[in-house]
């Protein structure tokens, strides 16, 4: 059994930060997410204090599409990062969280007229800007309120990262960002420098997903660094931000391979470095925007066993009290998992089950054939590296209510996210009164 961060197993049970999860699971009920809170801390540090070990300024923004609540912004502000926000309701919770507004950047292939209005009233430090019309938008928005604002050109270098295709955002065609290879950008740039209510200051690409190497990065690295001298050369341009974005691996079954954040940061920096003295540039600020490496393996489903179902000769099913309404990956990605039942933690994983979830739905499978304890009504099922993009893609198909969610770290437990009551279901709906 692979643990990770703080997990240990303690008189046959698993416990996180020092608690035990069945006893997570009897306060707060379940299904839960519990967050491992130090490794999430020990992630952002290693991001963090390998561009000061190697001299480089940099932000690192958390990409908080992966997992965001207030309490999530306010633990990234206690470990220096910025954040990436991609829509006003993050924006919203962001600042509500106490985010400084310079430190957020925000993302997005098609913003509205009200988010970017929303971000200019804040002051926030960097819109991303990923088209024409959003060039217009910006500049329009700018005069209109006597502004100025920073923006980012967001590119498609033309890198494929290998990674599940529905994940991977550097190729050409994209939904995102100008084409690095067919004028696009050279265009994008062109139209920005004439915007008096827009001060550019780079560049930003993302490759990709769940990357386990770093070439890609360090391709996509040169190529930006290439365009931006090109700039320099013809027009005087001073580039002040390179972002790399994000997509850093995380390991969720034996199969993945990971590199230690500090290795990815490294390599980005040696080619940066080397591609400004090739170029003679000044080595601009860098930027990364990691997600899914700081919260992903931090974040443990904890589920009860309920029903069971035997198709002889061929699977042998459990079902659990959630699913696809908390975790989609599996439906929609074929996503892999690794689990354990959580208070059998010590005894051997010789019953191999298909973990079903409660929905409406035939497709509605968490795990496939896997190696677990034997299974029984009431145990806890402990399902493995779920932090990212389980409850921030949460649904309430079916009706079913969102889980709580609980911070755990130095043997405490906090929730921050409560468990949505039925009551909250129908907050906004309104009665029929047509006639």
């Amino acid at each position: 059994m692979h643990l990770y961060g703080t997990q240990a197993i303690k008189d046959n049970e698993l416990t996180i930060g020092g608690v035990s999860t069945t006893e997570l699971a009897n306060t707060y009920g379940t299904p839960l997410f519990v967050y491992d809170t130090a490794l999430i801390r020990e992630r952002a540090q290693g991001f963090v204090e390998t561009f000061k070990e190697l001299g480089v300024q940099a932000q690192v923004a958390y990409a908080s599409k992966a997992f965001a609540c207030v309490a999530m912004y306010q633990l990234a502000v206690q470990e220096n990062l910025s954040v990436d926000v991609v829509s006003g309701g993050e924006l919203y919770t962001a600042l509500k969280a106490g985010v400084p507004a310079e430190r957020i950047h925000f993302h997005g292939n098609n913003k509205s007229v009200e988010e970017i209005e929303m971000a200019f009233d804040a002051k926030i430090g960097c819109i991303v800007v990923d088209n024409f019309y959003e060039i217009e938008l910006i500049n329009t928005i700018a005069q209109q309120k006597n502004a100025n604002m920073n923006v980012l050109l967001r590119v498609t270098p033309g890198v494929e990262a290998h990674t599940h295709e529905f994940i991977t955002t550097g190729q050409a065609d994209s939904k995102f960002g100008f084409d690095l290879n067919n004028g696009q950008a050279d265009d994008a740039f062109k139209a920005a420098q004439e915007k008096s209510g827009i001060t550019l200051l780079g560049l930003h690409c993302h490759i990709g997903s769940q990357i386990f190497e770093t070439e890609g990065f360090s391709l996509a690295a040169g190529k930006l660094m290439a365009k931006l001298g090109a700039w320099r050369d013809e027009t005087g341009f001073t580039p002040q931000v390179l972002n790399l974005g994000g997509g850093f691996g995380i390991r969720y079954t034996a199969e993945d391979t990971p590199l230690a954040p500090q290795q990815y940061v490294a390599d980005m920096i040696q080619v940066v470095k080397e591609e400004a003295q090739k170029l003679n540039l000044d080595v601009p600020e860098i930027w990364i925007e990691p997600g899914r490496s700081l919260v992903g393996d931090a974040g443990t489903s904890l589920y009860t066993i309920g029903s069971q179902k035997t198709v002889p000769g061929v699977r042998e099913y459990i079902a659990v009290d959630g699913g696809m309404s908390d975790n989609i990956r599996p439906a929609l990605y074929d996503a892999k998992y690794e689990a354990v039942i959580a208070n059998k933690a010590n005894e051997a994983a010789d019953y191999t089950y298909t973990v079903a979830g409660k929905l409406c739905e035939s497709g509605d499978k968490l795990m496939t054939d896997a190696k677990l304890q034997k299974a029984e009504e009431g145990d806890i099922l402990a399902m493995f590296c779920t932090g990212a993009y389980g409850y921030s893609m949460a649904s309430n198909y079916n009706r079913v209510a969102r889980p709580a969610v609980v911070f755990v770290e130095n043997g405490q437990h906090q929730l921050v996210i409560r468990r949505e009551s039925y009551e909250d279901l129908i907050q906004n709906d309104l009665p029929f009164t047509l006639k």
